[in-house]
């Protein structure tokens, strides 16, 4: 049985993306389950995220997108198995650009630990650039982290119209998962018309509970760990479980 491999995407930034896909590992893997992170964003949050310093680092998901380096050699093992990046990876979306077939590059890679694995989740940078596709390429489904307020909903459009150019050109069966209502504020109004609103204007599935501004977020990212390990009662952490095992029984929205 092949992992399935989920890209959690969102072309604007400090949507807690990476927040989500950590957490969302570390969830599935108190469940039992084999999770590798992926790590595509030159800025190497997730790595750091994950305890691992990029700058120190020899070989990347650089060297396996341009080098094609075997995948296996550049997994890290820390409180989920990792595919770390830092700026090297900047310079790859050049490098790819020449290559032939380069929106596959990550899928072909992947498939050497497939079978490793039951979730493989990849981390997009906030673009819509070749890292993003080849992300997008590569999984079988794609979760979108989203901030209950009007622009980062207004991006969320323009990544679905994304979606249907990677379903038409690399990933006819790409679907999307659902969305992760993140930094959210109960008490604003704004935040709530936001979150009722985004399911229905746009059929996508909306996981529950949405997770709500902490920053013990940002305290678990510092000293490496996800919210998880770092503060286990945290309602946080309960919020991601709970998305965690909504994921798994296979919500999904075509």
């Amino acid at each position: 049985m092949t992992a399935r491999v989920v890209a959690f995407a969102n072309q604007k930034g400090g949507v807690a993306k990476t927040t989500s896909v950590l957490s969302v590992a570390a969830a599935l893997q108190e469940l039992g389950r084999r999770v590798l992170a992926v790590d595509t964003d030159p800025q190497g949050a997730l790595t750091y995220s994950l305890g691992i310093d990029p700058d120190e680092l020899d070989e990347t998901v650089n060297d396996v997108l341009v080098r094609r380096l075997p995948i296996e050699k550049v997994i890290i093992g820390r409180e989920v198995d990792v595919v770390p990046a830092n700026i090297d990876l900047a310079g790859a979306e050049a490098v790819l650009l020449t290559k032939t077939g380069r929106e596959f590059a990550l899928q072909r890679a992947l498939r050497d630990v497939e079978r490793e694995y039951d979730y493989i989740l990849i981390d997009c940078p906030p673009s819509l650039g070749i890292l993003t596709i080849n992300g997008l390429t590569g999984a079988g489904e794609v979760v979108i982290p989203l901030i209950c307020e009007a622009l980062s909903h207004r991006g969320v459009g323009q990544l679905l119209e994304t979606l249907e150019d990677i379903r038409h050109f690399t990933n006819p069966n790409l679907k999307v998962a659902g969305v992760i209502p993140t930094l959210y504020d109960g008490r604003s109004l704004h935040a709530r018309e936001v979150l009722g609103d985004v399911g229905s204007r746009y059929g996508v599935h909306v996981f529950e509970p949405p997770i709500r501004r902490s920053i013990r977020f940002a305290e678990a990212s510092r000293v490496g760990r996800s919210i998880l390990s770092f503060a286990p009662t945290h309602p946080g952490a309960d919020a991601y479980r709970a998305i965690a095992r909504q994921l798994d029984v296979g919500e999904e929205v075509a």
